[in-house]
């Protein structure tokens, strides 16, 4: 099943997409909104697979699925926490500066609270004010998750799953030394991320998701150019359900959290990358200098992520990035 949401209000109006991303029908009859829909998951649930159903048949009024006409599936949500699960990546990050990796790294997930009060739409243009921020994006699988129990194990954490995004994670890395010397973390780096058109259950992933893992490659591309499409299920450290049973360690989580999986990262490196850091962290290991720049105003990012047989899944996220005006 795959849901989206319009644009109308400020918690986006819930429709229903068909497979294909080609036609959606209402669901307001059965929830306003993704996040009402997920407050009454036991009911509302069969009820959105029934309509999918109806949709798949052709028995309800449909409309033209238009990605610009969506927000992100949640455009505002309790909370978004993003991981770092793919520890090659920091490896990487810490190599090309020349600092050691901490052996903690590879047995405790990093992880890092951002602002989920104002997601960007999957189409909607990254505003920014100054280049000179070093504006990055990360393509990412995120989960979405029911109430979730402190303490939670991750084998029990497994059932609380309830659907997959993909992100635009944008950051700001000249701003990231600053924020994170001062010992406290993220802030000013962090600014809104963007989701993919469409979030999907679990079961509309058929064999690439084994409850844990999404084993398909994540399409990172920038002015119309391949940066890279690693496996999202390779070289992962630390799965799904282990960053929700971090989350959730000293706190419950709410339904609606997102739980992100960090950069996308292989150790195979001829699959490219999905961050221009990681270009750059690669260029300084080889030459000694990075030579690919941070993006530029007017730079065109798309993610996406297609099935085996090449029919995309998510919708693509397509931005520009604009200068902001203050």
């Amino acid at each position: 099943m795959k849901l989206a949401s319009l644009r109308e209000g400020r918690d986006g109006r819930l429709v229903v997409v068909d497979r294909a991303l080609n036609q959606y029908t209402d669901a307001a009859g059965i929830a306003s909104s993704l996040q009402q829909a997920l407050d009454n998951w036991s009911t509302a649930e069969p009820r959105l697979r029934e309509l999918a159903a109806a949709l798949e048949s052709g028995q309800v009024v449909t409309s033209a699925f238009d990605p610009a006409l969506c927000s992100s599936p949640l455009p505002r949500a309790y909370q978004w926490a993003d991981g770092s699960a793919y520890v090659n990546h920091m490896e990487l990050v810490r190599k090309a500066r020349g600092a050691e990796m901490p052996d903690s790294f590879w047995h405790e997930p990093l992880m890092y609270q951002g602002g989920s009060d104002s997601f960007l739409g999957p189409r909607e243009a990254i505003l920014l004010g100054d280049e000179s921020w070093g504006i990055d994006f990360e393509a990412e699988v995120a989960v979405v998750t029911d109430d979730v129990p402190m303490g939670v194990s991750a084998a029990d954490a497994v059932s609380h799953i309830k659907l997959l995004m993909l992100v635009n994670d944008v950051s700001l890395r000249n701003l990231i030394p600053g924020e994170l010397g001062k010992g406290f973390g993220f802030f000013h780096s962090k600014p809104s991320s963007a989701f993919s058109p469409v979030a999907v259950t679990p079961d509309a992933l058929g064999a690439a998701w084994d409850g844990h893992k999404l084993y398909l490659p994540l399409r990172a591309a920038l002015n119309g150019e391949l940066v890279g499409e690693p496996n999202a299920g390779v070289d992962m450290t630390f799965d799904f359900p282990q960053l929700i049973a971090h989350a959730a360690r000293t706190r419950p989580l709410c339904t609606g959290t997102i739980i992100g999986s960090g950069t996308v990262s292989n150790v195979d490196r001829s699959r490219g990358s999905c961050c221009l850091a990681e270009v750059r962290m690669l260029e300084i290991l080889e030459r000694g200098v990075a030579s690919t720049p941070f993006l530029r105003f007017g730079d065109r990012v798309q993610i996406a992520m297609a099935d085996a047989d090449s029919r995309d899944i998510f919708g693509e996220i397509d931005q520009t990035l604009e200068r902001a005006e203050f």
